[in-house]
């Protein structure tokens, strides 16, 4: 069963966390949703697990609806929250039981489901929750998450602070339970993670930027792009904010990253430029866009 949602809106106070969002997810289908702390994504998620109601719109998940068919709802997903949010003077396996209970299942019965997740940690399985390391409780937490065998999986930012060993294990199991027919709904503020996924939604302050899968939304990137290097990043992001035919400036791990206003870009004129403001050891090279410039586009 996959989900849909139309034109949901939710706001607190004076703050628009969510406006008129709508997008639909296939069944089976591993959907992103991509954007900054902030962006609306966990106040979605509650919305979507019957956690909150929505001031205007409408939404299914797994055929059912948010108001009508909570209870249902509530029997057919699984919620990973962004954060721990598990019993943490419980064992690994005294959770897992607990939460096997509440849904009226069985460790055992659905044990094909979470098998490849908790051999990892079931050596551990008498150690209590709090004392585990950040990747270990994420692991239990998708356990937890799994045991009663739901249509729709939601993971609200489940890598943020986890190591990046972790992380890649992380995604390599949702690939995994993706075979299983399991319908998921990521999000993360790593737009490295968006490009693990079949489509994504990019998302800033509560509205939806676009959708599509990572490919064809890299592809659509409407400028060439520039790598610029010098012995001084900072001096470098100041003097290009300055120089007039800047389209975009923004660091981008040790390079930043430049477009220009004009059809014909002369490489060797932003030179000239910056050595001007003193600067040396100068590199200029186009390269790739990625899924980041093109939500820093997307988000001028």
């Amino acid at each position: 069963m996959g989900l849909k949602v139309n034109n949901i809106s939710k706001s607190f106070k004076k703050v628009n966390a969510l406006e008129q969002v709508t997008f639909h997810i296939k069944p089976g289908e591993l959907f992103g949703l991509i954007g900054p702390d902030g962006a609306g994504k966990t106040t979605l998620f509650r919305i979507l697990t019957t956690l909150l109601i929505a001031d205007k719109g409408s939404a299914t998940v797994a055929g059912y609806d948010v108001l009508k068919d909570y209870k249902s709802i509530r029997n057919n997903v699984g919620y990973m929250p962004g954060k721990f949010s598990l019993y943490q003077d419980l064992t690994i396996e005294e959770n897992l039981t607990f939460f096997a209970t509440i849904f009226g299942t069985t460790i055992e019965e659905n044990y094909n489901l979470i098998e490849d997740i908790y051999v990892q940690i079931e050596p551990f399985k008498n150690r209590r929750a709090g004392k585990l390391s950040g990747g270990m409780k994420q692991k239990l937490a998708l356990c937890c998450a799994l045991i009663h065998k739901p249509k729709v999986l939601f993971l609200d930012e489940p890598t943020t602070g986890v190591d990046p060993v972790s992380r890649k294990e992380f995604w390599d199991m949702l690939k995994r339970l993706q075979t299983k027919g399991i319908t998921m709904l990521v999000s993360t503020p790593y737009m490295d993670e968006a490009a693990l996924c079949d489509r994504i939604a990019l998302i800033q302050e509560g509205k939806i930027l676009e959708i599509d899968t990572p490919k064809s939304i890299v592809k659509h990137y409407p400028k060439p792009i520039y790598n610029v290097t010098a012995n001084n990043t900072y001096k470098v992001i100041t003097s290009l904010n300055m120089y007039p035919f800047n389209h975009s400036v923004y660091p981008f791990g040790e390079h930043v990253h430049y477009t220009d206003k004009r059809d014909s870009f002369n490489i060797k004129e932003l030179h000239n430029y910056l050595e001007q403001n003193g600067l040396k050891n100068i590199t200029i090279q186009k390269t790739k866009a990625t899924i980041e410039d093109t939500f820093m586009e997307l988000a001028r």
